[in-house]
């Protein structure tokens, strides 16, 4: 008997484990949990066959979520190094993990990635059917992807970007509205040369009903793809973009009514001020969705410091409602991240998520802010360490430049202002 998905389960107002684990990491009720789960507000993706995973959950009321990118491809082929940053971004404390590998033995990095991963796992099976087969994309067939999903699905893969809104009538409304930078998705832009090549309709819409099926068996939670997101400035929020938003939304509704949870992928490169508007029109098209944004990166002109520009968007994607926060690393437009931009990718990533959750009330989440500004008044650098987000670096710099006067900090010296005030304000008794 095939086991109930996530939502299935909430419908009935049962508690799976998965929930149990999400409501032991977050301050929500199991009643508003069961009720945001069965109205498709929240996704935990959890497949029946990933064993080592604690469920977490991705939208309305949770905490920010940030995801990892990383896996094996032609120019940088080393499979234990690339575990070895699968290890590094979980001691990191990443939500999530794609695996993004295009070269060699995809399925044997994918099982060993699952098996030793306690975070959520996320895969675009589109890339490893053109890895898998080595065919010209255009001699695929519709079987051919579809077997790399059950492939993918039977591995314990708990999410699949699947880019099934980059129809034909999204391909027209992108010709007749013409981009700077065209098509940057690379799961996009394999379909529509499959799509051009056949001049058939996109696969995974057209045979949706089979995906939704697969899905259900092994609860995989639908990640549906971008394919159209901007890849410049200049094209944020056009008419190809918002098109295909429109097609996200009509198969949310699809996806909910076969008890199937979906999270839908968003921009991309937006300027500042469109950034607010997108979580809007998202939010508003895709019933309340959650959303999982690549940034948004607020400028194309930074390359090296992508991890900046990423959390800038980031943090105010997700103080407007985005849920979910694909990291971005100094190395984006570049080349293949290394560890220490996969360190620095998340970081930022987590900066803005915590950000954000600050600012949209989540429970507890300013908390640990009190926390360590309660440690800096009292000057205690052991506590102050401990609640850094990135203690590793934070004693480093602690450590490379050490006071005369080990209560103050290099910054000030003698002219410590909180030693100073506190002086003046507790230790004199002029607090009540």
């Amino acid at each position: 008997m095939t086991m109930p998905t996530q939502m299935a389960a909430a419908k009935k107002g049962e508690l799976t484990r998965a929930m149990q684990e999400v409501l032991a990491t977050e301050r929500i009720s199991a009643e508003d949990l069961l009720a945001k789960v069965a109205a498709g507000q929240i996704a935990i993706p959890a497949n029946h066959n990933h064993r080592s995973l604690v469920g977490g959950g991705v939208g309305s009321g949770l905490r920010t979520k940030i995801n990892v990118n990383l896996g094996v491809s032609e120019d940088c082929c080393n499979v234990e190094a690339e575990l070895n940053k699968v290890r590094r971004a979980i001691e990191l404390k990443t939500d999530a993990i794609m695996d993004l590998s295009t070269f060699g033995d995809t399925r044997a990095f994918r099982r060993r990635t699952v098996e030793i991963s306690p975070v959520m796992i996320g895969t675009v099976p589109v890339y490893d059917a053109v890895a898998r087969y080595g065919k010209e994309v255009g001699k695929i067939t519709v079987d051919d992807f579809f077997d790399v999903v059950r492939m993918h699905a039977e591995d314990g893969v708990d999410f699949m970007t699947i880019h099934a809104g980059l129809t034909q009538t999204a391909v027209k409304r992108l010709r007749k509205n013409p981009r700077l930078t065209h098509v940057v998705s690379r799961g996009g832009s394999l379909l529509l040369d499959w799509m051009t090549s056949n001049d058939k309709e996109n696969p995974f819409f057209e045979h949706f009903d089979r995906l939704l099926e697969l899905c259900q068996e092994f609860d995989v939670t639908l990640s549906l793809g971008d394919g159209l997101r901007p890849g410049s400035l200049h094209d944020a929020t056009d008419a190809a973009q918002i098109q295909e938003l429109i097609i996200l939304g009509e198969l949310t509704k699809r996806s909910w009514a076969a008890d199937v949870q979906v999270m839908i992928e968003g921009p991309g490169h937006v300027p500042l001020n469109e950034v607010v508007a997108n979580m809007q029109i998202e939010k508003k098209l895709c019933h309340g969705a959650p959303f999982y944004v690549l940034g948004p990166i607020v400028t194309d002109v930074a390359p090296g410091y992508d991890h900046i520009t990423s959390a800038i968007g980031g943090a105010l994607a997700a103080a407007s409602g985005a849920d979910f926060l694909c990291y971005v690393t100094p190395a984006e437009h570049l080349r293949l991240p290394d560890a220490q931009d996969m360190k620095d990718g998340i970081m930022a990533a987590r900066i803005a998520a915590h950000a954000a959750d600050i600012a949209k009330g989540i429970p507890g989440a300013i908390d640990w802010d009190n926390a360590m500004s309660e440690a800096r008044k009292d000057l205690n650098w052991q506590r102050m360490l401990e609640l850094a987000l990135d203690p590793e670096k934070a004693k480093e710099y602690r450590a490379s430049s050490q006071p005369i006067d080990a209560e103050v900090c290099t910054m000030c010296g003698d002219l410590c202002a909180v030693k100073r005030s506190r002086r003046i304000l507790e230790e004199q008794g002029a607090t009540p």
